[in-house]
């Protein structure tokens, strides 16, 4: 806990910018929207936080999860059943960029694209439901199709950033609760690994960071967003209320708008479309990838 005040709110302090989705991840601020992956729905989103309206980009049959852009501007969008890194082409069709199933025996995961056109993907690492928990990895597919392991094991990779300079890469740990960096190489490769946080009493799911380093980390089993300084002091707390909150981002015309995605248990989703985007203002704006 960190010696200042924590920042406490609630619910009531947040508004709804979207609702009747079904499973919001994956969060990316791009050409003033936010893009979003509906995983359960099958479909790539955008949404203009500013009046609600939601369009739907692309399908993905495999179901979609992390999202970048390449060097061309082209969205790159992770097909989790499908183990592929795919592409939206001019023609509004996908194609295959990569194949992942070499490296990872499960659904893949989050995604992080960098400056230099290297995206690093995370897997399940075994299935949920048939196999026992074992540890995942962090997959790289270069610029030029190329795929190998950035880093393992990684406990449950999911949200990504990587700082302005393009040097660092923090990776949330789900299962280990942590937040992991590591040094990025000339090369693309992963080196230097460090905990760059523990967390106590969450597990952090989708992340992103802001102009003073502190990284914002959605935490569904405890239903709040955190706000984490380097070294795990908690600065700032937003509760969820009764819904999970399962990925975060920094948006809006400032960078200082943020972003939530949450969802009602899993019997609640069952009966219907739990999804919501919940919005909230800070004071730091975002900052680095994504």
């Amino acid at each position: 806990m960190s010696p200042q005040a924590v920042r406490e709110r609630g619910p009531d302090d947040l508004r709804a910018v979207a609702t009747d989705l079904v499973f919001p991840e994956s969060f990316r601020w791009h050409e003033d929207e936010l893009w979003f992956s509906d995983i359960r729905a099958g479909v790539v989103r955008r949404l203009d936080i500013d009046t609600g309206a939601v369009e739907t980009v692309v399908a993905v049959a495999g179901d979609p999860s992390g999202l970048g852009w390449d060097a061309d501007g082209r969205l790159l969008v992770v097909s989790m059943e499908d183990r592929q890194l795919m592409r939206l082409d001019d023609d509004g069709q996908l194609s295959t960029v990569a194949s992942l199933a070499e490296f990872a025996p499960s659904k893949c995961n989050d995604m992080i694209v960098s400056a230099t056109g290297d995206a690093y993907i995370g897997h399940f690492g075994f299935d949920p439901e048939n196999e026992q928990p074992r540890s995942a990895s962090l997959i790289r597919v270069a610029a030029d199709g190329s795929v190998s392991i950035a880093a393992a094991p990684v406990e449950f990779p999911n949200g990504t950033v990587i700082t302005p300079d393009g040097r660092t890469l923090i990776v949330a740990e789900s299962w280990s609760h942590e937040l992991t960096a590591f040094d990025i190489a000339a090369d693309g490769g992963l080196e230097n690994r460090r905990t760059w946080a523990d967390i106590d009493g969450a597990a952090p799911d989708g992340i992103c960071l802001d102009a003073e380093g502190a990284i914002w980390m959605a935490s569904p089993i405890s239903k709040e967003v955190l706000r984490i300084a380097e070294g795990g002091d908690v600065l700032e707390r937003i509760r969820t209320g009764d819904q999970r909150a399962i990925t975060c981002g920094l948006g809006g015309a400032d960078r200082s708008t943020l972003l939530i995605s949450t969802v009602g248990r899993a019997r609640e989703m069952e009966s219907g479309n739990t999804g919501r985007i919940l919005a909230a203002a800070v004071s730091t704006p975002g900052a680095g990838l994504p």
